[in-house]
């Protein structure tokens, strides 16, 4: 009879420990751009972070596309081969297409680095679904 107590306790333990688990990770996961986006405060931090360092002018990505990613301006502005941003349309953005990783390995960004976050992506996709503007 102990043992079976013993064991009934282990498992509501083991069983609360999951969910303290799942009740913590929740929320950063809903916190994950549920909130309106904006370019100066959410975006371009991300962007100075994972990739300003190729696209900006000397840079090797500002060079072979003519993205600079160091401005508002410059992002929608777009590269020598288009545009990148499609306003309220993230998922035919060529930004999202890069970054997501649907395109062929030799153009994913970030090139030859670790993928954006999903937090960070979706906070990218939120902004430019919102309309991309300059806020």
């Amino acid at each position: 009879m102990k043992r079976r107590n013993l064991i009934a306790a282990a498992a509501i333990v083991v069983g609360a420990a999951c969910l303290m688990i799942v009740d913590v990770s929740t929320p950063s996961a809903q916190l994950c751009a549920e909130e309106p986006q904006s370019f100066s405060e959410d975006i371009l931090p991300i962007l100075k972070g994972r990739c300003v360092s190729c696209h900006q002018p000397g840079g090797a990505g500002y060079e072979k596309s003519g993205l600079d990613l160091t401005t508002y301006e410059g992002l929608m502005k777009g590269t020598k081969f288009g545009a990148m941003v499609i306003a309220r349309d993230p998922e035919s953005s060529n930004l999202m297409w890069l970054l997501d990783w649907r395109a062929s390995p030799e153009v994913r960004m970030p090139h030859g680095k670790k993928k954006l976050s999903i937090c960070d992506r979706n906070a990218i996709r939120a902004w430019i679904r919102e309309g991309a503007k300059d806020n």
